[in-house]
């Protein structure tokens, strides 16, 4: 998934700052002896995996309204990456003992729906919506990382590292901003839906699997309790404002 600005993002989040305790201490032989942890873990790893798969069509969609040849290659590329990240859910669905498609099957409603309502209209929506339309989901997936057992955590970080999105989406979008500062006002307006969008489909994708919410709201897995779901939004608003100044955008 393209997340961009991990690296400095990384830094803000739970799972670099607090030491883990409860099943974030374990590894998933421990933790998977819960069989609601197990199934929230299925369903997280199914979420994910058909995320990185949605990416891949997306991008290699996008790479054909590249205005160059060597966009059209560096978009290729992404999608590649991204492909790489699924087999890796994909390798891990199946070791422990799910069936991919069954565990992707529940989440493929919600995320086409999403692709569907934010298709761009052209190249730099397209790249606006990647870095920071799938961004608030993987800052989304991050905040759950936090939270899992160390071998899951692993493999989600890994997942959600940045494909190479980041930095050519900010020298492409600010370079066609300086050329036309019209553009800077669509593209802001863009970037808004798709952080409503994007936070609604999050919040959609948990609500629907028993497992994965009761997880999160802290039945398993040291999940969130209301006041740390309100500061975790809050990261997140903070890490889109950070992306949106990025490409000379106003949040």
């Amino acid at each position: 998934m393209t997340t961009p600005d991990n690296t400095s993002d990384a830094a803000d989040t739970p799972d670099s700052t607090v030491e883990h305790t409860g099943v974030a201490a374990q590894d998933w032989a421990q933790a998977s002896a819960d069989p609601q942890y197990r199934a929230a873990v299925v369903d997280l790893l199914g979420a994910l995996a058909y995320g990185e798969l949605a990416a891949f069509e997306r991008l290699a969609e996008d790479a054909k309204l590249a205005p160059t040849l060597a966009d059209k290659a560096e978009l290729a590329k992404m999608a590649s990456a991204e492909f790489h990240h699924y087999e890796k859910l994909r390798d891990r669905l199946t070791e422990i003992g799910a069936e991919p498609t069954q565990a992707m099957e529940p989440f493929v409603a919600a995320l086409d729906g999403f692709h569907k309502q934010t298709a761009p209209s052209d190249w730099l929506e397209g790249l606006v919506k990647a870095y920071v339309g799938d961004s608030i989901a993987s800052d989304f997936y991050r905040e759950v990382a936090a939270r899992l057992d160390s071998d899951t955590r692993g493999l989600v970080l890994a997942v959600l590292d940045d494909t190479g999105h980041a930095s050519f989406a900010v020298e492409k979008v600010r370079a066609a901003i300086d050329a036309d500062p019209r553009v800077g006002g669509r593209l802001a307006l863009w970037a808004r839906r798709l952080m409503g969008e994007a936070l609604s489909q999050s919040q959609r994708v948990v609500a629907d699997r028993d497992a994965l919410s009761t997880m999160l709201v802290g039945g398993v897995a040291d999940g969130f309790d209301l006041a740390e779901v309100g500061k975790m939004f809050s990261r997140i608003t903070e890490a889109h404002t950070k992306r949106m100044a990025a490409l000379g955008l106003a949040a």
